[in-house]
C-alpha cells in the first residue's frame, strides 16, 4: 500500500518523537545499490545523537528550485549548520537541510525476505564517485536481473 509523503512523514515523525523505531519501505532508486526502492524496508530510529558523515537520514530538504521535499539520503558532509545529503545512486545533485529538518536515522535495512543488509557508512562508495556511473550500470544490468 502506497501512502503519500505528506501523510506518511508526519506520522513517522510523531512516532520517532515518542522514541519509537519505525519501519517503512521507501520508493525510488536514489539509494541504490544499498537500498532497493519498493523492495527493501528500512528501520528508522530517533536521531539520538548528532548526525555523522555516512549516516542515512530521513530529512526535509530544500531541493531543486527551492522546493521543500523529503528524502532518505546519506549525509556526505557538514558545512557549518548545513547538512549536505546525496543519494548513493545519484550521480549529481545534493540536498541540504538543518538539524531541525532531520526526522530520523536509518539503523537497519532489510530485504523482503527479512535478511538484514549491512549498514555501511558509504565511505568507499563515496570515494568511488568518479566511476559510480559504470558501477550502477553494471548493478542494474546484472544484479537486478538475477533477482527479478
Amino acid at each position: 500500500m502506497r501512502v503519500e509523503n505528506d501523510i506518511l512523514i508526519p506520522e513517522l515523525a510523531r512516532l520517532l518523537n515518542e522514541e519509537k523505531e519505525v519501519r517503512f519501505t521507501p520508493s525510488g532508486v536514489s539509494m541504490r545499490p544499498f537500498i532497493e526502492g519498493d523492495k527493501d524496508s528500512v528501520v528508522l530510529a530517533p536521531l539520538g545523537r548528532l548526525p555523522k558523515r555516512g549516516d542515512i537520514l530521513l530529512a526535509r530538504v530544500t531541493g531543486y528550485a527551492g522546493r521543500r521535499t523529503y528524502v532518505l539520503h546519506r549525509l556526505i558532509r557538514i558545512e557549518g549548520e548545513l547538512y549536505i545529503l546525496q543519494g548513493d545512486g545519484n550521480l549529481m545533485g545534493e540536498e541540504q537541510c538543518r538539524l531541525e529538518d532531520i526526522i530520523g536515522r536509518v539503523v537497519r535495512i532489510e530485504t523482503p525476505s527479512g535478511r538484514r543488509k549491512p549498514l555501511t557508512r558509504g565511505c568507499i562508495w563515496h570515494a568511488l564517485f568518479p566511476v559510480r556511473k559504470w558501477l550502477l550500470k553494471i548493478y542494474r544490468h546484472t544484479w537486478l536481473k538475477m533477482y527479478k
